[in-house]
């Protein structure tokens, strides 16, 4: 598969309006080989996308917020198995839910945890905290503490969502939910400085990440991609304030803005064991440990995805065969739901990073352009 049909492929789904446009860079053996920018950054005024342009990356938040607890857990600050309660103390009083729906009283009956909550449950996805797209009662008090809504910095909003019983024991199953949001408040308080302030200063300037950072003021949003989705006729229409625009807090689940290249320098930091071009920002010991399959079965098994492990922060493929996508064994990456992805794949040298901007309409499907992307690199360069 040649790079003509990479960027054919991309060219067709813009003009097929799948979506306004995608920016892609691929790199092989730590050197960036293939770059994409096709569509438009903003349809209305024929802004088009570049390599530059930056986009809201959503939960590719969530592995930055890892390296940045591991950085800590490399100095001693902070340790894997540290009870969250030292950092966040409303999680001293956390209860688990016997049943996701409510007695007749209409009360969720709730258990004391059979061990404390700890740091390694946020990192593995499997502390028990939920989100708010589940039906059940249970899912309704969680959706009632939504942490994306309401206002007030991450501690207040982290102590809110704490009020919630778990869905199950702590490091009893992988569940997608607002862990890596708790975790970002762990980090603040162990490394005693704020979260988005810590992500700079330790991860971003080292690394050369100019672009990236937090959602910036209204006026200085110029550079970053338009966000659209589908109307019920499938065309494309402008989102003009997507539900993940905040500016009073540092989520660590969300909400980073960056670009192809900012992005792919955190990749192949990845991918090269921690450093790159003179920075060091982990040992090759700890992403060895952050990608290897700390869960080995059931995530996203709820997307009917099978074959994927978690780490700490992020995707493992553990069966290939299994998974929806080109992949190999021992893979790992991550997605954001505006359409975004990265990829490290250790036995091939490849590390890829794709984005778009579409916020899933719904009963949408997913960005399938975005993930045959992938296979396209893996088969052309």
């Amino acid at each position: 598969m040649s790079r003509w049909a990479l960027h054919s492929f991309l060219d067709a789904a813009v003009w097929a309006e799948m979506q306004s446009g995608y920016v892609a860079l691929f790199a092989r053996d730590g050197r960036v080989v293939e770059a994409v920018a096709t569509g438009y950054a903003d349809i209305e005024s024929r802004r088009p996308m570049t390599l530059d342009t930056r986009f809201r990356m959503a939960s590719m938040t969530k592995p930055v917020t890892a390296v940045a607890a591991m950085l800590l857990v490399e100095e001693g600050r902070l340790s894997l198995d540290d009870p969250v309660a030292r950092y966040v103390p409303r999680a001293e009083s956390l209860r688990v839910a016997e049943s996701t729906q409510a007695d007749e009283q209409g009360r969720i009956r709730t258990l004391p945890l059979e061990r404390p909550l700890l740091v390694r449950d946020l990192l593995t996805f499997t502390a028990g905290i939920g989100a708010r797209d589940d039906a059940s009662d249970l899912g309704r008090v969680w959706a009632e503490r939504d942490i994306y809504a309401g206002e007030g910095p991450l501690a207040l909003r982290v102590d809110r969502i704490l009020t919630a019983p778990l869905y199950e024991q702590p490091g009893e199953r992988w569940r997608y939910g607002w862990s890596a949001d708790v975790l970002a408040r762990v980090v603040e308080v162990a490394a005693g400085e704020p979260f988005g302030r810590f992500l700079a200063r330790r991860i971003f300037e080292p690394l050369g990440m100019e672009k990236t950072g937090f959602l910036p003021p209204s006026e200085a949003r110029d550079e970053i991609a338009t966000m659209y989705t589908q109307d019920p006729n499938g065309a494309l229409v402008r989102v003009d304030a997507p539900a993940s625009d905040a500016l009073d807090w540092t989520p660590g689940g969300s909400g980073l803005v960056s670009t192809a290249g900012d992005y792919m320098r955190f990749a192949l930091m990845l991918w090269n064991g921690g450093s790159y071009d003179g920075a060091t920002i982990l040992s090759p010991e700890t992403v060895a440990e952050m990608t290897r399959a700390h869960v080995a079965s059931g995530v996203l098994r709820e997307e009917d995805i099978e074959g994927l492990g978690w780490g700490l922060g992020m995707a493992v493929v553990v069966d290939a065969d299994e998974t929806p996508t080109t992949d190999r064994d021992g893979d790992f990456w991550w997605s954001g739901y505006y359409g975004t992805t990265f990829f490290v794949s250790p036995s091939t040298g490849l590390v890829g990073v794709v984005l778009a901007q579409n916020q899933p309409a719904p009963g949408s499907s997913p960005p399938y352009p975005v993930y045959l992307a992938q296979s396209f690199a893996f088969f052309g360069l």
